[in-house]
């Protein structure tokens, strides 16, 4: 995931820590002592975020304390391992009381980690003030939502992204589109692919199908389209089974792939997603919907893997419209999906106060602003840093003020992977002709056997 990028990602990383927060000083208790670790080292993985935790975090932090009179050391330990290998050693510290004072997690662990209790409420771990923090002020409540489960504040967001309708300006043009233009909804993307193809684009629209493009299909396809149909692939502890929201959404991938508006070869595809990059840099796909990580590392004129010098003047973004105006979820006329980050304090820490503000400090506006600084910007959980960094970024102001307040996250659970799969399977059935109430039947059979049975599931 592109947020992965940006993140900086604070965590035990299963490095055999004895304990977290222990005293030193003699034994007197005079020094506390924390542990910040994070799976990034210099020279390797992430190595801009260990290069900032250890060269700007720890002496200013340290700094600071001692200028409230404390005594505070603080270890930075890197490690560089694979994403499941990280999250496996890290589960494994918590479970056995070890790991880092402060921790950072993928969002969409969160609620796995909760039930397995290896994180706990901040309200429980650190006291009243985790709650009274005044960053709160400043993270909108959808992305205070990355960070909660079961309405309670599991951690504090690092940063999150959104989902746009990318579409290429000259092809609207030659297409009789406007540069302007801002769908309202799924009909009128599917008429302006009907002008794209009738003016020779190739591939008139994208959106991600099938189990190829694993997560990608996920994020920047079937979820979004849920979200625009009303639903949720979970929600109150039930599990979208077979319901309109989900006919719905695989309908508009048979008018896609069905219909000729897109390309159904390319989403079987080992490196369907790259192609499509490609083929959009190239001029060949009129609408793609992506994330913020399509702007800032894709087609980015000077470092993207896909780089389209006429970026900045010739790719157009729109927030992805509801199916009809109000029919979306919470009854908006827009949506869209986030990932993020979460940090959080470690249940077993032994100085959990100092920790916070140990967390809380790397989310501070001064942290946040000297972390993005020099061609790192990125969206970040906080609007007052947003409104100062995000300046001359419309792509990502945009995202900031108008698709984070309406965006939605994916459900923080364990089985979530294997129902992510299954989604992306009845994306591939409908794409290779199957009609999508079918599609939507097989979907609610692989489903029962994931959550257990048809009592979890609302259909």
């Amino acid at each position: 995931m592109a947020m992965r990028k940006f993140a900086v990602v604070i965590a035990a990383a299963g490095l055999g820590l004895a304990a977290c927060g222990q005293s030193s000083g003699g034994g007197s208790g005079d020094t506390i002592e924390l542990t910040i670790a994070q799976n990034a080292i210099a020279g390797g993985k992430n190595a801009a975020a260990a290069g900032f935790v250890a060269d700007w975090v720890i002496p200013k932090f340290e700094a600071a304390q001692k200028a409230k009179g404390k005594d505070v050391k603080v270890k930075f330990v890197p490690s560089g391992v694979d994403d499941e290998q990280y999250k496996t050693k890290l589960s494994l510290d918590l479970k056995s009381g070890k790991g880092a004072d402060v921790i950072d997690i993928d969002g969409i662990w969160a609620g796995e980690f909760a039930q397995a209790g290896y994180i706990k409420p901040l309200a429980d771990v650190v006291g009243p003030e985790a709650e009274s923090w005044d960053g709160w002020s400043q993270i909108p409540e959808s992305v205070q939502g990355l960070a909660t489960y079961e309405g309670k504040k599991y951690a504090l967001p690092v940063g999150t992204d959104g989902r746009v309708l990318y579409f290429n300006k000259t092809l609207f043009q030659k297409a009789g589109l406007p540069a302007d233009w801002q769908p309202k909804s799924w009909q009128e993307i599917l008429d302006a692919g009907t002008k794209l193809k009738s003016s020779g684009v190739p591939v008139p629209i994208q959106i991600n199908a099938g189990t190829a493009m694993g997560e990608a299909t996920s994020m920047q396809g079937v979820l979004p389209l849920l979200a625009g149909a009303g639903g949720q692939v979970e929600q109150d502890g039930k599990w979208t089974g077979a319901a309109q929201p989900l006919k719905d959404a695989l309908g508009l991938y048979q008018k896609i792939y069905g219909g000729g508006l897109g390309d159904p070869k390319l989403q079987q595809e080992a490196k369907g997603r790259d192609k499509s990059f490609q083929q959009f840099a190239e001029g060949k796909i009129g609408i793609l919907m992506e994330g913020d990580y399509f702007w800032r590392g894709v087609v980015n004129p000077a470092t993207g893997v896909a780089p389209m010098k006429d970026r900045d003047q010739n790719v157009g973004y729109a927030l992805i419209p509801a199916i009809e105006p109000g029919k979306g979820i919470r009854g908006q006329d827009f949506v869209s999906m986030s990932g993020g980050a979460l940090r959080t304090v470690n249940p077993n820490s032994k100085h959990p106060k100092e920790a916070f503000e140990l967390l809380a400090f790397t989310l501070s506006p001064e942290a946040l602003k000297e972390e993005t600084k020099d061609g790192n910007v990125r969206i970040t959980p906080r609007t007052d840093v947003n409104k100062e960094i995000l300046a001359g970024q419309p792509l990502l102001t945009f995202i900031s003020e108008k698709v984070l307040p309406l965006t939605a996250y994916r459900p923080p659970v364990a089985v979530y992977p294997q129902v992510s799969v299954a989604l992306q399977e009845a994306t591939a059935a409908v794409v290779g002709g199957t009609a999508p109430d079918q599609a939507a039947a097989d979907y609610q059979k692989k489903l029962e056997g994931i959550v257990g049975g048809a009592g979890n599931i609302a259909s």
